[in-house]
């Protein structure tokens, strides 16, 4: 068995054993009457910057005594949750009605605080017995008023809980502000606060199973989930014709090609070759850069491994709504354990393309992705500590991470680099290359590297361009994505797409007697990358709200990682097939 098969299977299994204990952290209690049932509160941060949030009683909220921390596991400390006790005590089936739990004077400072929080459209979120709670903090006024210095301020004193049971088990809470009970925090003076709750229990007939489903369906309404089919199919048949189109004009191309070249084989041996047959001898000259082009490769082919594993648990139901940290434990377990891929498939290519220094391959591939992410989280986790939000990861956590990447990535990189060193496997070239390469005829400008990749980018982009929006809304905003059935189909096109236009161009180039084609076939396949990263820009301007150094930092510095992710592994996608095909067709004629 060759060593990167039996690197996915370890990696699979593990996985899936993993997969098969996440929910087992979901709450399954029964309650009985009066009993205490978990209540915590999380945090709270203006609406439209998801991730600028902060601790729950960073806001002057009463707090109660012996507020405890809830132990959290890895991947909510990621995801930038830091539960506490609240304040509320909501026991099983205990009603209550306007019960004041505290009162509180309210300093001018403490005043202000609250306004600047309500000014910014704040929002806590609590968990009880693992559902989530949402409720705004305050309101502001601006009826009928043009000038913001006249708008009034308004904090909420009251929430309404109303819970649903079903026999000895909690299924669905809903907090609702009392908006008739308000205090005014207009102006800076002192000002008493009595907080107080109200709790309604009801029954239901919804089974425990399925107390989840609530959230689900709100991210995918019936009207919302026809129009998104309708989007996608819309856009997958446009995709695909155009595919279609073009792979049959190129397959009448290779036909007429293929029939010429035989034509002038059977003709006078002083018959002038041109097109892609002349400059066969040069087409297998290995690239510039052999080092980073085969470290290229291997972060790719780790970050597209990393991909499918990843869609493999969501379409198995392990990332439900509100598994708090689940996909960002499994990005970090699933990256680790796949580094050893990275490492086997640079290695083995460096040695292809006739490389020595192997080590300093090995070393490249480690950092080519894990550099700038680890100088962007480092930039980013010290802005989050500067404006003392709970994206800043705690200290323990850092050490975690670095303990991973010292004793689980590392050493997988290095025993795949040294498979991948020890595999002796020769680079497949169907024709023989000449000692001294051709010179490249001069070429129209739109035949240069950066047209090129703007063509090639936009198709695949124009695939997934409708699916992108709801992925932004849900992870930059609060929406719920849960049809990862849709965005499977979308990335199975995306790659089917990127891998047909490389090829496309791939033959183009070398029609035109381009032989320097590898490079080329990567920066094009990998262009789609460039082009979300463009999409970021405007959706930054035009759909969203977002606004703040912290905020503006964190959306462009992480998705400027995510897309430089899938520049790799895009740009791997490419290659791979353009490989294929010019192993293909130059296979397929007669060269002396």
């Amino acid at each position: 068995m060759k060593p990167p098969t039996t690197l996915l299977l370890f990696v699979g299994a593990l996985i899936f054993f993993a997969a098969g204990n996440v929910r087992s952290d979901a709450s399954d209690h029964r309650y009985k009457e009066g009993d205490s049932v978990p209540l915590y509160a999380n945090k709270v941060g203006p609406f439209h910057n998801p991730s600028e949030t902060y601790r729950y009683f960073d806001l002057p909220f009463c707090v109660p005594e012996g507020v405890k921390d809830k132990k959290e596991a890895f991947g909510e400390v990621l995801n930038g949750d830091r539960l506490v006790s609240a304040p509320y005590k909501l026991s099983f089936r205990d009603e209550k009605d306007s019960e004041t739990y505290c009162k509180k004077k309210l300093s001018r400072k403490e005043v202000e605080q609250f306004r600047r929080a309500v000014e910014k459209d704040y929002y806590f979120q609590m968990y009880y017995d693992d559902l989530p709670i949402w409720g705004f903090i305050g309101k502001v006024d601006k009826e009928s008023k043009s000038d913001p210095s006249e708008f009034k301020y308004f904090l909420y004193k009251h929430i309404q809980f109303e819970i649903l049971y079903n026999n000895d088990r909690v299924i669905e809470i809903n907090a609702r502000m009392d908006p008739h009970s308000l205090v005014d925090l207009t102006e800076d003076k002192e000002v008493v606060a009595e907080f107080m709750y109200t709790v309604k229990w009801k029954e239901t007939e919804t089974p425990f199973e399925k107390r989840m489903d609530k959230y689900a369906m709100s991210s995918s309404l019936p009207h919302h989930l026809e129009i998104h089919w309708f989007s996608i199919i819309n856009s997958c048949v446009t995709v695909l014709l155009l595919t279609g189109f073009l792979a049959t004009i190129l397959m009448r191309v290779l036909k007429n090609d293929f029939m010429k070249y035989a034509q002038d084989e059977e003709a006078a041996d002083d018959q002038e070759e041109t097109g892609w047959k002349y400059i066969h001898g040069d087409v297998f000259r290995f690239p510039k850069h052999k080092s980073l082009f085969a470290a290229s490769l291997g972060s790719g082919t780790q970050l597209f491994t990393l991909t499918i594993f990843i869609f493999m648990l969501s379409l198995v139901g392990v990332f439900y709504p509100y598994n708090r940290g689940a996909l960002f434990t499994a990005l970090v377990v699933i990256y680790a354990l796949t580094s050893g891929i990275a490492g086997y498939t640079a290695s083995s290519f460096y040695c292809q393309l006739e490389g020595k220094n192997w080590v300093r391959n090995l070393l490249l591939t480690g950092g080519l992705f894990c550099g700038p992410l680890f100088l962007t989280f480092c930039f980013l986790n010290t802005v989050a500590i500067a404006y003392s939000a709970t994206a800043a990861l705690p200290f323990g956590t850092i050490v975690v991470i670095v303990l991973i990447w010292t004793l689980v990535t590392s050493p997988l990189l290095v025993l795949g680099g040294i498979a991948g060193k020890n595999s002796k496997a020769e680079f497949q070239a169907p024709v023989r290359t000449t000692k001294y390469p051709r010179e490249i005829p001069p070429l129209p400008w739109y035949r240069s590297a950066v047209p090129q990749m703007a063509m090639a980018g936009f198709l695949p982009f124009s695939a997934i361009y409708i699916e992108l929006y709801y992925i932004f809304a849900s992870v930059w905003g609060h929406r719920i994505y849960t049809i990862y059935s849709i965005l499977f189909i979308v990335f199975i096109i995306l790659l089917i797409v990127t891998a047909f236009i490389t090829v496309a161009l791939t033959y183009f180039q070398l029609a035109a007697e381009d032989h320097e084609w590898w490079w080329r076939s990567f920066l094009c396949g990998g262009s789609t990358g460039l082009f979300i990263y463009a999409y970021c820009l405007y959706y930054y301007y035009a759909r969203s709200d977002m606004s703040g150094f912290m905020q503006t930092s964190f959306f462009f510095g992480y998705m400027a990682c995510i897309c430089y992710g899938f520049f790799l592994m895009l740009g791997t996608v490419g290659f791979r097939a353009a490989l294929l095909f010019v192993r293909h067709i130059y296979r397929s004629i007669k060269c002396e």
